[in-house]
């Protein structure tokens, strides 16, 4: 189990899946013209604005993992065919990012990390860049539940948490990605359950 200083973002890495899985979901409802239509936003789509999540992910979760050059995080606007492969590639980063989270302790928080960057190698600590990155996925994420509310289909709920009063309301999703409320927070002993 992890160490107390690690729980939070844990629990951060663990809500970005479960937002991501949501996001998609919904997205899966759109026809492709729909998907790639013009939008307000940073980027001109729904399907650009998931990439954009998509390669930003990679470009850091590779930086967490040691910096090793990651092909998935290159600079092209739409490297996904379809919408599938998209959340496909979206899933197994999302469980790279969980499982850099899982492997670290408080010392681990404090390690520095290079992101290599065009214009040279930039440091910082683990714990700034995961709040760095789970910022940015939660605005991208924002930009992308705006556009879905100008389709045919409802944006989910994104702003949900894992509070403790709502296990029921999350139950049939997390078993649809494979979890339980101890995996993600520890046994009711160490969540003060």
């Amino acid at each position: 189990m992890p160490t107390d200083a690690v729980l939070p973002y844990r629990a951060m890495a663990y809500n970005n899946r479960w937002a991501n899985h949501r996001l998609s979901a919904a997205c899966a409802k759109l026809s492709p013209a729909e998907l790639t239509a013009p939008r307000t936003g940073f980027f001109p789509s729904l399907a650009a604005t998931l990439a954009h999540i998509l390669m930003v992910d990679h470009f850091y979760v590779g930086a967490l993992e040691g910096g090793r050059p990651d092909p998935a995080a290159r600079a092209e606007p739409l490297p996904f065919e379809t919408l599938a492969a998209l959340r496909e590639a979206q899933m197994n980063v999302d469980h790279r990012l969980i499982a850099a989270v899982e492997s670290l302790d408080a010392r681990g928080l404090e390690r520095i990390v290079e992101l290599r960057r065009p214009t040279g190698v930039q440091r910082e600590r683990t714990d700034r860049l995961l709040l760095h990155l789970f910022q940015h996925q939660d605005h991208h994420r924002g930009q992308a539940h705006a556009m879905l509310s100008g389709t045919s289909v409802p944006p989910p709920q994104l702003d949900e948490f894992f509070l403790a009063e709502e296990v029921a309301l999350r139950a049939s999703e997390f078993a649809e990605l494979g979890w339980t409320e101890d995996r993600v927070w520890g046994p009711p002993s160490h969540r003060g359950a």
